[in-house]
C-alpha cells in the first residue's frame, strides 16, 4: 500500500530510527495517532476527519444524558460522575451537561490525551486517565476502535504470523503470534486459512477491563463498530480515513487508523478482571458484598450484568425515534411541526441501517462480573 500525501518528518517514528523500518501494526499505529504531532493531537481533532454520532445530532448527547438520569435513579445518593473516554474536544460532555435538567448533581470528566480546547465547559475536568472509585457512567464513543492492536495473518502452512508494516503503509508477514497474543486468538479469532488476517483485540480488552474498573458502581457504555465470535470478517477491518473518506491504512500521521472492536472479548475481558477484584476484596477481612439494584421496567439499563444492543435499538429505549410527527401537528402549530421533522430527521440518521444505526452498544454494569462467553 501506498500514501499519496507527502510523508511528515517526525511525525510517527522515533528520530534514531530508520524512516523504512518495520515494525508492527501496534507500535506504528501508537506513534501515527499519538506521537509527537499524531493524528490525533492535531488542531482540528477528529470533527475535521470524520463525522461520529455526536457530531451528527444534539439528539445524541441528550440521549446519553437520559442514561446518566437513569443511571442515577438506580443508584441513589447526592450525585454521580459521568466520564467521556477519548473525549475528542469535548463535544460529547458539554453536550450531556447542556442537556441535563439545571441543578443536577454531577461531575464530568473528559478522559483525553490531546490538550484541553478554549471554551469548554468549567464544569468539564480535563484527565488524562479515568477517575478511580466514582460512581456513574462511563461512556466510550468510538475510543475502542482507536486503541492500537498487532494484526495477524495466516501463512502458506496455515500459521498466524505477525503483519509487520512501514511508515509507507508496504507489509510483510513477521514472527509467528506467541504467548498471550496467541492464546486471545485461539480463542476469540483462530485463523484457520492461509491468508485469513485478524486483528488482535487484546490491548483492547486491557484497556476496556482498566476502564470499567474504575466504576466502583454503575454503567460503562462502549460504543463502535463491532463484531462478535459468531461473524469475525475473514480478512480483517483495518482502515483509514482522512477528510471524510476512507483511506488506505498508512501509518504515518496524516489518518486516522480504525479497526472493528470485538466488544464480546471486551466484555469477558471486564468480567474476569471485576471477579478476580471481587475474589480479592472478599479475602479482606470485614469485607461486605454491596447490594445490586435492580432495573426499572422499560429502562435502557441492561437487566443483568450486560448487553449487546445495535445503537438504532438503544437509542431507541432512549426516547429517540425517527418516525415523523403527525400531518395534523402541521396546521395546528407549524413552527412546532417544522423543529419535529427536523427531529426525525436527526434521529433517522443516528438509527439508519448501513450508516449510524450500525454501531453496536456494549452496556456493562459495575461492578462488572458475571458474562463470560464461551
Amino acid at each position: 500500500m501506498t500514501d499519496e500525501t507527502p510523508e511528515r518528518d517526525g511525525v510517527t517514528w522515533d528520530d534514531d530510527r530508520p524512516s523504512r523500518e518495520w515494525r508492527g501494526w501496534r507500535a506504528a499505529t501508537e506513534a501515527a495517532l499519538y506521537g509527537p504531532d499524531g493524528f490525533y493531537l492535531r488542531p482540528e481533532g477528529p470533527a475535521g476527519h470524520f463525522r461520529t454520532s455526536v457530531h451528527a445530532s444534539p439528539l445524541y448527547a441528550a440521549a446519553v444524558a437520559r442514561l446518566l438520569e437513569e443511571v442515577a435513579a438506580e443508584l441513589g445518593g447526592d450525585g454521580v460522575a459521568f466520564v467521556d473516554m477519548g473525549a475528542g474536544r469535548g463535544e460529547l460532555v458539554a453536550g450531556v451537561l447542556a442537556a441535563l435538567p439545571p441543578g443536577f448533581p454531577v461531575r464530568a470528566y473528559a478522559v483525553e490525551k490531546a490538550a484541553r480546547p478554549r471554551g469548554l465547559d468549567p464544569r468539564v475536568e480535563w484527565v488524562a486517565r479515568p477517575p478511580a472509585g466514582v460512581r456513574g457512567l462511563l461512556f466510550a464513543n468510538e475510543w475502542l476502535d482507536n486503541v492500537p492492536l498487532d494484526v495477524a495473518q495466516a501463512d502458506d502452512d496455515g500459521t498466524p504470523r505477525y503483519v509487520e508494516v512501514r511508515r509507507d503503509g508496504a507489509e510483510r508477514l513477521g514472527a509467528p503470534v506467541t504467548g498471550a497474543d496467541a492464546a486471545w486468538l485461539d480463542r476469540w479469532w483462530p485463523l484457520r486459512e492461509p491468508g485469513g488476517r485478524a486483528e488482535i483485540g487484546r490491548p483492547r480488552d486491557e484497556a476496556w477491563a482498566a476502564a470499567v474498573g474504575c466504576l466502583a458502581a454503575g454503567l460503562a457504555v462502549a460504543v463502535d463498530y463491532a463484531h462478535t465470535a459468531a461473524a469475525r470478517p475473514p480478512f480483517g477491518t483495518l482502515a483509514g480515513f482522512r477528510e471524510g473518506r476512507e483511506v488506505p491504512p498508512v501509518p504515518n500521521g496524516t489518518c486516522d487508523i480504525t479497526a472493528h472492536v470485538a466488544l464480546d472479548a471486551c466484555a469477558a475481558a471486564a468480567a474476569a478482571a471485576a471477579a478476580a477484584a471481587a475474589a480479592a476484596a472478599a479475602a479482606t477481612p470485614g469485607h461486605t458484598d454491596a447490594p445490586h439494584a435492580s432495573a426499572p421496567p422499560a429502562s435502557a439499563l441492561p437487566a443483568g450484568p450486560v448487553a449487546l444492543l445495535p445503537q438504532r435499538e438503544a437509542l431507541r429505549r432512549l426516547g429517540v425515534s425517527g418516525e415523523r410527527p403527525p400531518l395534523a401537528l402541521a396546521s395546528r402549530d407549524p413552527a412546532a411541526y417544522v423543529r419535529a421533522l427536523a427531529a426525525a430527521g436527526e434521529a433517522a440518521e443516528l438509527t439508519a441501517r448501513g450508516g449510524l444505526g450500525d454501531f453496536t452498544w456494549l452496556l456493562q454494569r459495575a461492578p462488572a462480573g458475571g458474562y463470560c462467553p464461551a
